[in-house]
């Protein structure tokens, strides 16, 4: 089972920086933060044009919670900085599978 060491985020944004967006890349996930910045100019090549200006980071993943990953958080700063990481959320779902049967004669 391969692991993920990196994870390649490019964002696209406007020339006035205020509007952006991911773009999507063939390959996204690395085994090594090597491979990540090996691949990175050539994602940069394949978004050429789809945006004014595009940023592009490796991010680190820690392989042993690989699985617990649930989102990336990014912000892109006015100069052009951007500020990423991997994150996992707080969030928990709960449910119920017991429902109640409904009595279609006491319904209205």
């Amino acid at each position: 089972m391969e692991h993920i060491a990196a994870v390649l985020l490019v964002i696209g944004c406007s020339n006035a920086m205020t509007e952006c967006r991911e773009l999507p890349v063939p390959v996204s996930v690395f085994e090594t933060t090597q491979e990540c910045a090996d691949e990175r100019p050539f994602a940069l090549s394949d978004v050429q044009g789809q945006a004014p200006r595009i940023i592009a980071e490796c991010l680190s993943v820690d392989p042993a919670l690989e699985d617990d990953y649930d989102q990336i958080v990014w912000t892109v700063r006015p100069d052009g900085t951007l500020d990423a990481s991997v994150e996992i959320s707080n969030l928990e779902v709960a449910s119920n599978g017991a429902r109640p049967e409904k009595d279609s004669l006491s319904q209205q």
